[in-house]
């Protein structure tokens, strides 16, 4: 059953955060690459991520053979940061009308990175195109923010438990 995103995880996770993909082999040895975008599906319960297809070789791999992932969103400033975990639900190339999504995106991250030190001309170095979407169902969210609350789950109507 898929779990529905709060709106102001919605929010948080296109806002421009770190977004941290994870996936693992049959073998359960684990790989993890940048995403350079996201869009939450109006439903709130999926989602699609944006691979960097230079980068993604393994990790669409995996995702291929098992079609489980877990993908972490963190905000550098405060290190607010929650985790996903789903099902991949389809695997495309990524059209024209979603590079401006990640121009978006890239921008905003450069900006995150920017306020905690790092160089605007190093950020920019990121590359998102050409890119791979990957679209998600939402199985689990979990809170991970440092603290006392990390890895409080959020329920199925999108309650943190």
């Amino acid at each position: 059953m898929a779990v529905r995103l709060p709106e102001d995880f919605v929010d948080f996770m296109e806002s421009g955060v770190s977004v941290l993909v994870a996936s693992r082999d049959e073998d359960l040895r684990p790989e993890c690459m940048r995403a350079v975008g996201v869009s939450v599906a109006a439903d709130r319960q999926s989602m699609t991520l944006f691979l960097s297809e230079v980068m993604a070789g393994r990790t669409l791999e995996n995702l291929r053979d098992n079609g489980e992932i877990a993908v972490s969103f963190s905000r550098p400033i405060d290190h607010r940061s929650l985790q996903v975990k789903g099902r991949v639900t389809a695997l495309r190339p990524a059209m024209e009308e979603d590079r401006s999504l990640q121009d978006r995106y890239l921008i905003a991250y450069v900006e995150q990175l920017y306020l905690v030190g790092l160089p605007r001309s190093l950020a920019r170095r990121v590359r998102s195109w050409p890119s791979v979407a990957v679209s998600l169902q939402i199985a689990d969210v979990f809170v991970q923010t440092p603290g006392p609350g990390a890895g409080r789950r959020v329920d199925q109507s999108g309650r943190v438990a």
